[in-house]
């Protein structure tokens, strides 16, 4: 004798049926084997030493003890064009993120139509709507909700997470890189006015030559040619100094252009009283948290945890797309009876997508967030790369410029003696002017290259503090400097 099969057997079998057409269907789309080319570049890979970078104190810039450059730094950091710009940059991150959290969200719509419009009289309408002209309205509320089984929009959201953090980062790189085009104007103003002290010495100094030469030119111990040629020098002291009154007039626009200010700013800007010798804790190798302390290399990571979730977006679009669907309204042929409690409509249930054949989109789309994960990781091994490369070149300038400024040091010391011994000589008729042009010439090239060596000094020590990241501390929201 033969059972009959059980209904609710029956019934589980016809339930699972389309879930097994899916899946057996989904098996047909899957995304390519296409891996990823290359992978960042680790600490161990970049013979980092062993000691992290000194701790940097928020606002390093008041140990120069000038005022002038406080204020200077702060204008800059609250008006700056190019900081401004990177902040609007996080705003339209955040915005972006917003966007992709409301895909996970239940979305509720409210939708109507009336339209005047004739019925076919050989189509479902019976009279008298058949072959005449009425209004057919409708008013309804939809209801949508992604379910998200594969994890499509959560990618999507991270994705949009990081490139907030990345841009948030940005706006770091950006203070940082601020704050050293405005140390580098300052020390070009630093420099331009004691180029300019050093004319005007120079110009007075020469003008005593030229005095001492007039008097041995009465006495017979010299010529009117030597007359000329330090007459000619005072000149040239002259050039010099209007030289370097322009360059203090152009530090002092690229100064007023980085704070945001205009030409009424000019006025404000008077001779600096930055204190060079001013000592900052600076790392003596390649610290070994540079990665960790730079504000573009942590943006350029966050930038490659973004291609990683987008590529997992893209790896989710080939499976089903699975939403909960739902309607209620009003719906009728004539304006009166739209109203009416019997034109109510009312529907919900499931609705899934599946791609089946899309000419190839889904995998063009999934190689290219494979594209753009490579892409990431090469910007971000070539930031890595510039950054270490940035970090010993500053380390071998400090380096360098110590022994030159010792060296120098006693040039300077020599220099001077030889021309003091020389201008002596001429005065008292036991040398001529040729002597003492050298000696002056030896002199004047060594003032000048202390001037140099000691602006360079200060700002290969800026550099360097910024090459390691500055003040920046990851774990806070906000950047200090």
């Amino acid at each position: 004798m033969s059972r009959r099969p059980r209904t609710g057997n029956r019934h589980r079998r016809a339930a699972l049926t389309p879930a097994a057409l899916l899946l057996s269907l989904a098996a047909c789309m899957t995304p390519p084997d296409d891996p990823p080319q290359d992978h960042p570049v680790t600490v161990g890979e970049l013979g980092l030493s062993a000691r992290p970078a000194p701790v940097i104190a928020d606002r390093w810039w008041r140990a120069y003890g000038d005022p002038q450059f406080d204020r200077l730094v702060e204008q800059a950091l609250a008006g700056n064009p190019t900081l401004a710009e990177a902040l609007a940059r996080v705003r339209a991150a955040q915005a972006a993120t917003s966007a992709a959290e409301a895909g996970l969200l239940p979305q509720v719509g409210l939708d109507g139509a009336e339209t005047r419009q004739r019925f076919s009289a050989n189509d479902i309408y019976p009279p008298p709507f058949a072959g005449n002209v009425y209004w057919q309205g409708a008013i309804k509320t939809a209801f949508s909700w992604n379910l998200d089984f594969w994890g499509r929009q959560a990618a999507l959201i991270a994705a949009a997470r990081d490139r907030v953090e990345a841009a948030r980062l940005d706006v770091a790189s950006a203070r940082l890189a601020l704050i050293g085009a405005l140390a580098q104007a300052y020390l070009d103003l630093v420099h331009a006015h004691a180029v300019a002290d050093l004319a005007v010495q120079t110009e007075a100094q020469r003008q005593r030559i030229l005095e001492i030469t007039g008097q041995r030119v009465a006495s017979g111990l010299d010529t009117e040619v030597e007359r000329r040629q330090a007459d000619g020098a005072v000149a040239e002291a002259r050039v010099a100094r209007e030289a370097a009154e322009n360059d203090k007039a152009r530090a002092v626009h690229q100064l007023a252009a980085l704070t945001g200010a205009g030409a009424t700013a000019y006025a404000r800007i008077v001779r600096p009283s930055l204190k060079a010798e001013a000592v900052l804790p600076l790392p003596a190798t390649l610290p070994a948290d540079l990665l960790a302390r730079r504000p573009d290399l942590i943006a350029a990571r966050q930038r490659i945890d973004a291609a990683l979730s987008g590529r997992s977006a893209a790896a989710a679009a080939f499976y089903p797309d699975v939403n909960l669907m739902g309607f209620a309204g009003f719906s009728a042929i004539g304006l009166t009876n739209l109203a009416l409690g019997s034109s109510l409509i009312a529907g919900a249930g499931p609705a899934i997508h599946l791609p089946l054949f899309d000419g190839g989109a889904l995998a063009a789309g999934y190689r290219g967030s494979t594209a753009d994960l490579d892409a990431a990781v090469a910007s971000y091994n070539q930031q890595v790369q510039r950054a270490v490369q940035d970090t010993a070149d500053r380390l071998s300038e400090i380096a360098a410029l110590g022994r030159e400024r010792d060296h120098e040091q006693r040039q300077l010391d020599d220099a001077g003696a030889a021309f003091n011994l020389a201008e002596a000589r001429y005065r008292a008729g036991l040398a001529g002017y040729l002597s003492v042009l050298n000696a002056e010439t030896q002199l004047l090239a060594a003032r000048r290259q202390h001037i140099d060596i000691t602006t360079a000094q200060v700002m290969a020590r800026i550099r360097l503090l910024l090459a390691v990241g500055g003040s920046f501390d990851p774990a806070q929201s906000e950047p200090k400097s």
